[in-house]
């Protein structure tokens, strides 16, 4: 009982990232007033009215919103970070174990794999119903006009948010933990969850994020960057290894310098098209997307969060080695 009280710190991370996902695969996201993330969106959406100009009103120039979203950015970071850190302090000095329950239950909230698998579930469900249907319920993933969009392209879409998603709400934040503890996973999180706000070229909801929102969506791409490579990899990896040559290729077909690493990857594993009408395609000479095919990629990435799980418990267990050596 010593041992497992004087657990090394990256034995106690590993084994928090266990409880996070055990917590996820049962339970799902916590009330949205315990919800962290529902508390960033809620900052975010009270300073975006103050920083961003609305359209057709008095010329802003670029300096000033520019100068505005970045000091906004910048202090809801920080925020962020000295509250994760206070945490993580506190529990400090509480035994091994208590502390990975702990930390677990903390990190949770700051990913969400069941939550994204049930949505694109949802998404092929209505679709069985009426095309009208699918688009409907598509419109809770994504910002995208769905108006135009076929059967086809509402499922593809679909399959390319959980892709994009599957890094964005798992491997990057499960990444960053491992690299800086419960401030680094925290602050991935507000940085993802401000590009989604604020991170648009021109109009939103009447507002022009042109300038506003630059620092934001820059912030995500720095922080999205490997993470997003990473989850590329594993899907690669776990279900297009022979065609993995192509995806630095593919991958560059999209604005995004990141979004389309995971989202090439899984279009190759499927052997599908997957892309935004006028803007992109992702492997052109794929197939249309069938409703297997949705099966198909929720299979692909309950793989690689599955695999993030046994990469969590081999950590965990070296550090059990290195105790009773």
């Amino acid at each position: 009982m010593a041992e497992l009280a004087a657990l090394p710190p990256w034995t106690v991370m590993a084994l928090a990232i266990g409880v996070a996902l055990f917590i996820d695969r049962c339970w799902g996201e916590p009330p949205p007033r315990w919800h962290p993330v529902v508390w960033m969106g809620h900052y975010l959406g009270a300073l975006g009215r103050r920083i961003a100009p609305v359209m057709g009103g008095p010329a802003a120039g670029a300096a000033r919103p520019f100068v505005a979203g970045a000091l906004a950015w910048a202090f809801g970071a920080l925020l962020v970070v000295v509250i994760a850190f206070a945490a993580t302090r506190v529990v400090s000095g509480w035994p091994g174990w208590l502390q990975a329950l702990a930390l677990g239950v903390l990190l949770k909230p700051l990913l969400a794999w069941r939550m994204l698998r049930d949505e694109v579930r949802a998404v092929e469900r209505a679709l069985g119903g009426s095309t009208e249907a699918g688009r409907a319920r598509l419109a809770w993933l994504v910002s995208r006009d769905v108006a135009p969009l076929c059967e086809r392209e509402v499922r593809e879409s679909a399959i390319e948010t959980l892709a994009e998603n599957l890094n964005d709400s798992v491997v990057a934040p499960l990444f960053w933990f491992a690299v800086a503890g419960l401030p680094g996973a925290a602050l991935y999180r507000f940085a993802n969850t401000a590009d989604a706000m604020w991170g648009y070229r021109g109009e939103r909801q009447g507002r022009d994020w042109t300038w506003a929102g630059k620092w934001a969506a820059r912030a995500d791409d720095v922080l999205s960057w490997l993470p997003a490579r990473l989850t590329a990899a594993l899907l690669g990896l776990l279900g297009a290894a022979s065609r993995l040559r192509q995806l630095p290729e593919q991958a560059g077909q999209t604005p995004s310098p990141n979004s389309g690493w995971p989202m090439a990857a899984m279009a190759l594993a499927l052997d599908v098209r997957l892309g935004k009408p006028g803007v992109y395609t992702l492997h052109p000479h794929g197939r249309g997307a069938l409703p297997a095919d949705t099966d198909q990629a929720l299979r692909l990435a309950g793989r690689v969060v599955f695999t993030c799980a046994l990469l969590a418990a081999a950590w965990a267990a070296a550090g059990f080695w290195s105790l009773f050596r």
